[in-house]
């Protein structure tokens, strides 16, 4: 099995895909710039290249990350050191019944889901109380991480 660069390359496009419409005025952008305390002055000095150039970056090391997490596949050939041609015949005969199973989007929205809630929201959450921010600030930011990881995770564990 080799990493899908395209795929890890459409997922981490689709975090930016999905913040743009998440953090619009219309959907939660303006509860989110309320409960950050940010201003239309602070976001008007800010280096945008940087930020989605940096954003999208980030969004590929999930990405790769995710790929890991979505695909069991990858546990197997861990198990050979990588090493595939000279693994046992029982590495073999497992791969020949499951290489392709659980490789859906739908396998993928799940285990995206739950590296949201178990992995972003207690990372975000812990952020978030010892900056002094509210409650509304955490769901909101979690809430764009679970819906972006299940996304992500969905196209890397089908297009895999």
């Amino acid at each position: 099995m080799e990493f899908n660069l395209l795929a890890i390359i459409v997922a981490a496009i689709s975090a930016l895909v999905v913040g743009a419409v998440w953090y619009n005025p219309k959907v939660f952008g303006t509860a989110w710039m309320q409960a950050a305390e940010m201003t239309e002055d602070k976001m008007k000095g800010a280096n945008m290249g940087k930020i989605f150039g940096l954003a999208l970056l980030f969004a590929f090391f999930l990405a790769f990350a995710l790929q890991i997490l979505t695909i069991h596949q990858t546990g197997a050939i861990s198990m050979v050191g990588g090493d595939v041609e000279n693994a046992l015949p029982s590495f073999h005969a497992f791969m020949d019944d499951y290489g392709t199973a659980f490789r859906t989007f739908k396998h993928g929205v799940l285990h995206g889901v739950i590296a949201g809630i178990f992995i972003a929201l207690p990372i975000l959450g812990t952020n978030a109380l010892f900056e002094r921010k509210s409650g509304k600030y955490i769901l909101i930011n979690a809430g764009y991480w679970i819906v972006t990881l299940g996304l992500m995770g969905g196209i890397i564990c089908a297009w895999q």
